[in-house]
């Protein structure tokens, strides 16, 4: 039996966000190296721009891996806030009119009751039967809060 705030639980991706942190780590390490073994080769000139273009880089790597690292959907009694990789949503329950999860799709879409669609990167098809059952959850959820006649 499923319970009101197990179903309310957040919504998040497993695979993307052990990539990204596996991504971040190897990030970190291999800046590091380049940065203490390429100035050790014979004829290598390393200046203060070089590292400080290396560490920049780096920088912007974790920060696209942390955006995708935090990719979830956080439903509670109002509606649903999905915070996908490049913006933050908020819709009401009363605004979803479905959730879609067709084969092939990388993730679950909602219909709108506005005509618009919205991405929910936090289900993610990499995920399997997981983001399945996840957007089985969401429909249910969508299903709970319909306005009672």
């Amino acid at each position: 039996m499923t319970t009101a705030a197990e179903l309310h639980l957040p919504f998040r991706p497993r695979a993307a966000r052990r990539v990204a942190v596996i991504l971040g780590v190897l990030t970190v390490v291999g800046t590091a190296l380049v940065m203490v073994l390429v100035p050790q080769m014979p004829g290598v000139t390393f200046t203060l721009a070089d590292h400080t273009g290396m560490v920049l880089l780096a920088a912007c790597i974790l920060w696209l891996l942390w955006r995708q690292g935090a990719v979830r959907a956080l439903p509670d009694q109002a509606g649903l806030t999905v915070r996908n990789f490049i913006y933050t949503r908020a819709v009401e329950w009363t605004e979803i009119v479905s959730v879609n999860f067709g084969e092939g799709s990388p993730w679950v879409q909602l219909d709108l009751t506005d005509g618009g669609t919205l991405a929910v990167m936090a289900i993610q098809r990499a995920d399997g039967a997981r983001a399945v059952a996840e957007s089985r959850r969401l429909a249910t959820l969508v299903a709970l809060h319909e306005p009672r006649d």
